[in-house]
Order: C-alpha cells, then structure tokens, then sequence
C-alpha cells in the first residue's frame, strides 16, 4: 500500500514538471510570478521585524547626546530667569524714578536728585557720601531728604562729591513740631548707639499730650530746616529731667538703611 502511494506522488511529480517543460516560457513566467506573490507579505513581514531594531537604535539619541542636550536646556533657563531678574529690577527703578519726578514736582521747593556712592562702614548709620558737589551748586548744611521724609544735612562738600551727616547723628540737630492741637515743639537727637530707626525728640513741655502714631514734621525753626518735612512718628513717651519736660521716642519715616537716592533741598531766594 505505501509502495502504490509512493509510486503515484513519483508518477503525479512527474507529470508536473513534464507539463511545466511542456508549456511555453511566457506561462512559466507568469506561474512563477503568481506562486512568488502568494508569499511576498510573508517576507516583507519578516523584513519589517529584521528592520524595527535598527529603527529604534536610530531614533534614541546616544546618552551622552541627552545629557549635552539637557545642560543646555538648564542653561538657557538659566540665563531666562537671569534676564527677567535684570527686566524687573529695571521696571522697579523705572517706577521709582517716575513717583520721584512726580513727588519733585508737586513740592515748593528746588530739589536736586543725587545717588549714595558709599557709607563709612565704621560709622554706617551716621554719614553717607553723595556725586553731587561744588560744580553742582551743593553747599553745606543743605536739607537731605527722600520722598519718605528727612535724610540729614550736607556735612562736607568737594568738588563732586558730598558728605551727609544723617538725622539721629549728634551733628544733625534738627528742631521738630508734633501734629497736634498744640504744635508741641522739641530737638531731635540720637535714639541709642545702635540701629537708626529710632530717634529721641526732645524738650517737649512738660504737659504735652502725645499719643502713638501722631506725626512729628520740621518746625522751620534753626534757619537750616524748611517747615514741613516729614520727620517720623511718635512711638511712646515719658516725663524727663525731674518732671520739668516730655520726651519721646520717634519712628523715622525714610528708611537710612536702603538709601540710593536722595534730592538735595536747594534754598529758596528769599530765605
């Protein structure tokens, strides 16, 4: 029986390729095609998975690319938030310097803006030093101010430069008028060793009436100080000298820590 299904695959096998000897070139050709195409998806499949790791090796960058590429990204934020920090501080001073001009404007007086070039660091709370000078009109005992309030007074002067000795130093004498009923006058003078926001006024009478938060201005008087200009604050007080007069403590109003600019106050013509 195997004998018999042998010889007959021999016999059909045969026969086959005595029928394909037989037919004509064109039909061979055209057989071979039809038989090639039933199997091309197969090897095109089998190419496409050949190719996918080649792919994926091709689109992942070497790590050292990534890294390279990521410090650069690093520094480009870098300098962003460096620029915006320059951008801001710029629109601060910009600002500052538009309320300045405006505040200069809407004031009596002849003011001239000047810049803190430098401060003793062993006497920072008490002098600061100024680019205007001789050739800018500046003389001593000139007012020194900033739109928050009383700076000090020019000390020295040279030709470009001058030294302002700030209020609260013993130098800085200024005579000051609380904002209440009775116009109660006294004489600024140093509130301690250390800091410079605090300042003694002094030589109030005896029975002034002084509250927290009533303003304390320039009175005029002493022929250096025009009336006026904001001083500080009062922050408590006390009796003094047995009794015999009221002293107290006064907030300043311009910060004489942060001070970058000031306006020099010029006198009028008829003073």
């Amino acid at each position: 029986m195997f004998k018999t299904r042998h010889y007959l695959a021999l016999g059909a096998v045969t026969l086959v390729t005595a029928l394909l000897l037989g037919l004509p070139s064109r039909a061979v050709l055209r057989l071979k095609a039809g038989i090639g195409g039933m199997f091309l998806p197969l090897f095109g499949a089998v190419g496409a998975v050949r190719q996918l790791p080649e792919r994926a090796v091709d689109a992942v960058l070497p790590r050292s690319e990534l890294l390279k590429e990521n410090e650069n990204l690093r520094r480009q934020d870098a300098e962003l938030q460096v620029r915006q920090q320059q951008t801001d501080a710029l629109a601060r001073e910009n600002a500052q310097l538009r309320a300045a001009v405006g505040w200069q404007q809407q004031l009596p007086w002849k003011l001239k803006l000047a810049t803190v070039v430098s401060r003793d660091p062993a006497n920072w709370w008490r002098t600061i030093q100024i680019d205007l000078g001789k050739r800018d009109g500046i003389q001593t005992n000139m007012p020194v101010l900033t739109a928050d309030g009383l700076v000090g007074r020019i000390s020295s002067v040279s030709y470009t430069r001058s030294q302002v000795v700030l209020i609260g130093d013993p130098a800085c004498r200024v005579s000051g008028r609380v904002a209440n009923a009775a116009h109660d006058m006294g004489v600024i003078s140093p509130g301690g060793p250390l800091g410079n926001s605090l300042v003694n006024l002094s030589y109030l009478s005896g029975n002034a009436t002084l509250k927290p938060g009533q303003a304390v201005v320039t009175s005029g008087e002493g022929g250096i100080f025009p009336a006026g200009i904001a001083i500080g604050q009062i922050v408590d007080s006390s009796q003094a000298g047995f009794g015999l007069y009221t002293e107290a403590r006064v907030k300043l109003s311009a910060n004489l820590g942060a001070l970058d600019q000031v306006w020099v106050l010029f006198p009028q013509p008829n003073q």
